[in-house]
């Protein structure tokens, strides 16, 4: 069963969600860590997903303008991927910024999975910490 916890500042869920992003960019996709954890962390939204009460996956969302914000470092571990973790992320972190557009960037394997959630492709390729991206949009839903 998945729950979607919002993770407050010094409590033991956000450890978990830092844990989880460590565990996936830093780790398994080589990230160096010194990027990984960065200063919008203290002022962002953070999410984290449970799998039968064990931590699974993590997203952010940091507020850019008012009604725009930017979702990023979704990342589920391992064991967790293919039983639909990802986008309860996504919906969980989406109804914490209700009414709200959204942007992120998108690792460019990860495209198929975004678009299935509504979010649209826009501009060209670019590198960030070696791994190539696009810039995805979901537009604001009606209230």
């Amino acid at each position: 069963m998945i729950q979607i916890l919002r993770a407050l500042p010094g409590a033991a869920e956000l450890e978990a969600c830092f844990a989880i992003r460590m565990a996936v960019f830093v780790t398994e996709q080589g990230v160096p860590a010194a990027e990984e954890l960065d200063e919008l962390d203290a002022t962002a939204l953070h999410v984290l997903a449970l799998w039968n009460g064990e931590p699974a996956g993590t997203a952010r969302a940091i507020k850019k303008t008012q009604g725009l914000w930017k979702i990023g470092r979704v990342a589920v571990q391992a064991p967790f991927r293919k039983f639909g973790i990802g986008k309860a992320l996504m919906q969980g972190i989406e109804a914490e910024c209700p009414g709200g557009a959204f942007i992120l960037d998108a690792q460019t394997h990860a495209i198929g999975f975004y678009e299935r959630l509504g979010y649209a492709a826009e501009g060209p390729e670019f590198m960030d910490a070696g791994i190539p991206h696009r810039l995805m949009r979901k537009a604001a839903s009606a209230p």
